[in-house]
């Protein structure tokens, strides 16, 4: 098993930026991937970005292209989202989600039931 949590969140005004990190612990030699996914009040969770952890490919939702980087150290067992040019509607928990059985096609990285563990999320808020 993996354990992962994540941590950076906090309140910002629209425009700035935030970097969250996801530390993953346990197994993480079987990690083949991770990914970020958000969950806005009211509505259902959303996949972000989406990182391979040996290929390092990368996938993101159209809403944060351009302005969200994902990224991994592979020493540190740890993902980032650097979120820049916040908006509004980026407030939501963010979480971070690993699999272990990742096919190589990127694409299904954006499928919540891709992904076997999941953290606790850290709220993200973007203030006017």
């Amino acid at each position: 098993q993996v354990q992962l949590v994540e941590s950076g969140g906090g309140l910002v005004q629209a425009g700035g930026s935030l970097r969250l990190s996801c530390a993953a612990s346990g197994r993480t030699f079987r990690i083949d991937a991770m990914g970020w996914f958000r969950q806005a009040p009211g509505k259902e969770r959303e996949f972000v970005a989406a990182i391979s952890w040996t290929g390092g490919g990368t996938i993101y939702a159209d809403s944060v292209k351009g302005r969200f980087t994902i990224s991994k150290d592979n020493a540190k067992n740890t993902v980032y989202l650097q979120m820049n040019v916040l908006k509004l509607e980026d407030t939501a928990v963010y979480y971070c989600a690993a699999t272990f059985t990742f096919s190589g096609a990127l694409i299904r990285l954006g499928l919540q039931s891709e992904y076997e563990y999941w953290g606790q999320g850290t709220q993200v808020t973007v203030s006017s």
